[in-house]
């Protein structure tokens, strides 16, 4: 999970899986350019940490255009010690969901419950593409340490609980509306 690249790619019929796993991994190295690999030794992160983050902004930014944001308030709970609270996360620990997330969906034991567990999962929970592996190892700087879907793809971002906790409430009332 997570090291197969996402591209467009042209195989011959009944190549042998090997071949295809070999090269959807040698796109996903080729990737990496010497500044992107730098950026990893300069975050103090494995490879496996920046790709997990990577697959967990590339989960919720519906909207590409806030990659770097997502990134941003991962990287500032990673900085406290706070819990990631991802809701990818429980939805790959659960096999995938054909509902919302519940409530009761948070407290399923899985180490990849970002709910339960500090700090990143053990392994990405997909493929991120360029953008999200970008943006995992060159976060925006903000002050920003929550953030809610708003339903159109987009996020709202929050510094305080109770900011957070409004627009929550903001969001919901939004969607009852709709």
């Amino acid at each position: 999970e997570g090291y197969l690249f996402p591209e467009t790619y042209s195989f011959y019929p009944y190549q042998e899986p090997d071949d295809v796993i070999r090269e959807m991994v040698e796109m996903f190295r080729g990737s990496f350019t010497p500044e992107m690999t730098n950026q990893i030794a300069t975050l103090k992160m494995s490879l496996n940490e920046v790709v997990t983050l990577a697959s967990m902004i590339e989960a919720e930014a519906a909207d590409g255009s806030e990659r770097e944001l997502i990134s941003s308030v991962y990287h500032n709970r990673l900085r406290k010690g706070w819990k990631m609270q991802c809701d990818p996360t429980v939805i790959y620990a659960l096999g995938g969901l054909d509902r919302p997330l519940l409530r009761k969906d948070l407290d399923f034991d899985s180490p990849y419950n970002t709910y339960l567990y500090y700090g990143l999962p053990p392994g990405p929970i997909g493929a991120p593409g360029l953008a999200s592996l970008k943006a995992a190892l060159f976060p925006a700087e903000t002050i920003y340490f929550f953030f809610v879907a708003t339903g159109d793809g987009r996020h709202i971002f929050t510094t305080s609980l109770s900011q957070h906790n409004n627009a929550v409430s903001k969001t919901k009332r939004s969607r009852r509306s709709n």
